[in-house]
């Protein structure tokens, strides 16, 4: 996430806001309740028999967090997971320390808002706090983080491939035989920047986490089935594509834009895991990415909202002002295929959901 072009997340609790389009993310956060509740037990267990974790303090932290109702569900969870286990086995309970994370152009107003109705002073104590900055960088000291949980983050890369930017190569062919030719070469050059940076990711998290520390995670990735064949974001690129064809964005700058962004499968997260060496697997599940949402709620309208509340100041910073012409363009293209379309463009797409301990 750490790259010139400009990733966060449409500001504020407007209607064209992340705050009020995140639905989806807020059902793969509700996936991942039970696993960070079992990373806590583990936690809270291994604290009372280990001098390796103190049992009197632990710190937790979500990277990625944006901004909105879902900016604090995470920690929430995990710090509600903390208390019960305390309650339940009578011991006191540690203080806490909760860490939000985000780039530094992410509302962070609203988010500091948010972790005062966390915070407490009394028993148990809760200590808030924000670390602005990329998570491809160092943002804690070593062995002080006891937990680490992200959701629908690090699919985000901290670039655009170079060979595709370096070399001029289009990420998304206006043209569909061109688009067909070049697929597994782009895809390939996207899987290694990923790879790249999840390995990245990894050894950062190894040095910041205590022995025995944990990450809850979930991706936007795909389903298996060997290697990639689609982008995961195709449905934000076949509107733009369309919207080139039809002169309102011009098509040089089409060829020349890439989104910094690659869906994995559930072996890629496990080949690169195993290969960096620092975590052991605990948990990988795949769901599918429209499930656990109202099918009622996904319309047309629905699904543009909430592709402008994640794509929309990347897609301006490239193009201008022109998101109110990609609603309408898209509105209308997914309305004469009576859902279908949307079907199969989200046909592929899953929501990656693991559970790590440090080795």
């Amino acid at each position: 996430m750490a790259s010139k072009q400009m990733v966060h997340m449409n500001q504020g609790q407007g209607e064209r806001s992340y705050a009020r389009n995140s639905g989806i993310q807020n059902a793969q956060q509700n996936r991942m309740k039970l696993l960070i509740e079992r990373a806590i037990i583990d936690l809270c267990s291994c604290s009372s028999s280990s001098t390796l974790l103190p049992a009197d303090k632990m710190v937790i932290t979500d990277l990625g967090c944006s901004s909105g109702p879902n900016a604090l569900a995470l920690v929430s969870v995990a710090v509600e997971a903390i208390h019960g286990y305390c309650l339940q086995f009578q011991l006191p309970p540690p203080e806490l320390c909760v860490f939000l994370n985000d780039l530094p152009d992410n509302d962070f107003n609203t988010v500091v808002k948010s972790l005062a109705t966390l915070r407490r002073t009394n028993e148990p104590v809760v200590v808030t706090g924000v670390a602005p900055g990329s998570f491809y960088e160092r943002l804690f000291t070593s062995s002080s983080v006891h937990l680490v949980c992200s959701s629908s983050s690090l699919h985000w890369l901290s670039k655009a491939p170079d060979v595709l930017t370096r070399n001029q190569i289009p990420a998304y062919y206006t043209d569909e035989y061109a688009r067909r030719e070049n697929l597994p070469m782009v895809l390939d050059a996207y899987a290694q920047q990923f790879r790249n940076d999840f390995r990245h990711f990894l050894g950062l998290r190894a040095k910041e986490l205590v022995p025995g520390g944990q990450m809850v995670l979930s991706i936007i990735g795909r389903h298996s089935d060997g290697i990639a064949r689609f982008h995961i974001w195709d449905i934000l690129a076949q509107v733009l594509s369309l919207m080139a064809s039809e002169g309102v964005i011009d098509k040089v700058k089409f060829d020349s834009f890439y989104v910094p962004v690659y869906g994995p499968s559930k072996e890629d997260l496990r080949e690169v895991i195993q290969e960096e060496g620092s975590f052991s697997i605990k948990e990988i599940l795949v769901h599918d990415f429209l499930s656990d949402l109202d099918s009622a709620l996904v319309t047309p309208s629905w699904i543009a909202n909430q592709i402008r509340a994640v794509y929309e100041q990347i897609v301006v910073q490239h193009f201008g002002d022109v998101m109110d012409e990609f609603v309408r363009i898209a509105e209308r293209r997914w309305s004469l295929q009576d859902g279908g379309l949307l079907e199969e463009e989200h046909a592929g797409l899953a929501m990656l959901t693991l559970s790590v301990a440090k080795a």
